[in-house]
């Protein structure tokens, strides 16, 4: 599953992360696109907070974008 939440700012892109997480079942890879330099942290924190997994993260030019295994 993908969400591109570039060109949405803080709290959006947490918000989305958040629901669509919510709405996956356990196992299932979810792609974060984002562009508002507080996702980082705020995303980072919240797969942290939810007991999930953060895959890999990298910054390519401007947009950050997060792999994200829900548990």
């Amino acid at each position: 599953m993908k969400v591109d939440c570039t060109g949405l700012y803080c709290p959006q892109p947490v918000f989305i992360t958040r629901t669509t997480l919510d709405e996956m079942a356990s196992g299932e890879i979810l792609e974060v696109l984002a562009d508002d330099p507080a996702a980082e942290s705020d995303i980072k924190a919240l797969v942290e907070a939810l007991g999930h997994e953060l895959l890999a993260f990298k910054k390519e030019g401007g947009v950050l974008k997060f792999l994200i295994r829900k548990r």
